[in-house]
């Protein structure tokens, strides 16, 4: 069973890194879904502060992913229109991944600003600008919170492993 336990905390960690790009997946949730697994697993491993702290940040980030865009966006005088282009051009560009969404998301803002609000290249470049940069900034804080639960998971996997070797090195001492 303890292998069982391990193998879908790590699979949610690998999950929530993948779903921290992708557009669809909620992919720090995933990853949290893990340490929850390995708390209820084995609470003697980790603590209720721990799964809290991290459930805290990924609320948080979770927040954060959908107001920068929209903050990037605005500041650079973009519309609703370039953030909807980004999102249409990142799922466009998930053939030629990693690429392809990168330049799917930024040509998406721009081509959605230009035709939609009609204010010309230039402005429409420039929400591209803002509309990608707020992707890059929400998809890489999702993708490093999921990369440091994933760490967390792995080290207390760790951890119980070692835990257990010294247990039965006692045991076996003893005898």
């Amino acid at each position: 069973m303890e292998t069982v336990i391990i193998i879908l905390a790590i699979l949610a960690g690998v999950v929530g890194i993948a779903g921290s790009i992708l557009p669809g997946l909620p992919g720090t949730p995933v990853s949290w879904v893990g340490l929850l697994l390995l708390y209820i697993w084995g609470p003697e491993e980790m603590a209720l502060k721990t799964l809290i702290i991290w459930g805290v940040v990924v609320a948080i980030v979770s927040v954060i992913d959908y107001i920068v865009p929209m903050y990037f966006t605005k500041i650079t005088g973009g519309s609703k229109y370039a953030e909807r282009g980004a999102i249409v051009g990142l799922i466009a560009g998930i053939i030629l991944t990693p690429i392809g969404m990168i330049l799917g998301s930024f040509l998406g803002a721009f081509l959605f600003e230009y035709y939609y609000t009609r204010q010309g290249a230039g402005q429409a470049l420039k929400a591209a600008i803002g509309s990608f940069l707020g992707f890059i900034t929400g998809t890489g804080l999702k993708t490093i919170v999921s990369v440091l639960i994933l760490w967390k998971i792995l080290w207390n996997v760790q951890n119980r492993q070692c835990t257990l070797q010294k247990q039965n090195t006692t045991k076996n001492i003893r005898k």
